[in-house]
């Protein structure tokens, strides 16, 4: 459908973090190397886990999966900031700020699925043990992968379908370095009833519904923890846990109050979005890297070949 001929507005304005020309270039330099970092972080999980055979198995699928979407996402939205970063026209199209919208959403909602699924594989590893073959099967655990894409698709395609119909007429300021649903309907001089019946579907059912899986899977998780006897028994299992629990607080905690508080342009808005879409991205590998000794011996094993074959 083409926006324009329906709108007055062909372009939005992105406020960003600060007006302070100062501020932007500090603001410039510390988001780069959060990208580069991100980048870097995730690409290391990915080709680790693929070079390492003792990692081929369903956590470690999970996980590459989670890092292949931790690039996409952090790519959706920090170029774009970086760039205006350095601009003095601060602009997207109305198109760009709506594709910005939907690859914003696919990526959150299989993030959200991910993370849900490998709460489930934890449960399943540490509550069912010499039945943890046969529960997460190879059809399985790539189905829950391609399951988890698929919501995040669905969840995007309805919104955004909702979305090209909106009006924009005069107001085009964003007050955010970004393009989400909440600061774009705050914009739209049309009726937009379905498309925050939509939106509060999807943090609800999606979001909201992904983390009470989690929060159910931990909770058997623990459980089965505390009745363990040997003390070095409930420390390695908590010590397998805790990074996914980190990643868990910090992804599910930071996005769910954003979509869920009103849309006022405040900073804590700005906050919570750029915890979820820039910061947790990052944190990831480092999580689930440091803490996690089957990571660190296996990127020890990868570079030792790697020297050797340069050697060779």
């Amino acid at each position: 459908m083409d926006l324009r001929n329906h709108s007055t507005v062909t372009e939005f304005i992105l406020l960003g973090l600060s007006a302070n020309p100062h501020t932007q270039a500090l603001l410039f330099v510390l988001f780069l190397g959060i990208y580069l970092l991100t980048i870097m972080g995730n690409l290391m999980m990915l080709l680790v886990i693929k070079a390492d055979s003792h990692l081929h198995t369903p956590m470690y699928f999970f996980l590459s999966h989670l890092s292949f979407v931790d690039i996409c996402f952090s790519s959706v939205t920090v170029p774009k900031m970086l760039e205006n970063l350095l601009s003095r026209r601060k602009t997207i199209s109305v198109e760009g700020c709506l594709a910005q919208v939907f690859f914003v959403f696919v990526a959150a909602g299989t993030e959200a699925c991910l993370l849900s699924v490998m709460a489930y594989d934890r449960y399943a590893a540490i509550c069912h043990p010499l039945l943890y073959g046969q529960i997460m099967s190879k059809k399985l655990y790539i189905q829950l992968v391609w399951g988890s894409w698929g919501l995040g698709f669905l969840d995007a395609l309805i919104n955004i379908f909702l979305a090209v119909n909106m009006i924009f007429c005069e107001a085009k300021i964003i007050p955010h370095y970004s393009c989400e649903m909440p600061s774009l309907l705050s914009l739209s001089c049309s009726d937009i009833s379905r498309n925050l019946i939509a939106l509060l579907c999807s943090t609800l059912l999606h979001g909201l519904g992904t983390f009470l899986l989690v929060s159910l899977s931990y909770a058997h998780i623990i459980t089965t923890i505390l009745s363990i006897s040997s003390t070095s028994g409930r420390s390695k299992a908590f010590s397998t846990c805790s990074s996914h629990l980190t990643a868990v607080t910090l992804y599910f905690g930071s996005g769910l109050l954003r979509h869920l508080m009103p849309n006022s342009g405040s900073p804590a808005e700005l906050i919570f979005s750029v915890q979820y879409t820039v910061i947790t991205p990052m944190l990831n590998p480092l999580i689930y890297s440091l803490k996690n000794k089957e990571v660190k011996v296996a990127l020890k094993r990868t570079l030792e070949k790697y020297l050797q074959h340069i050697r060779c």
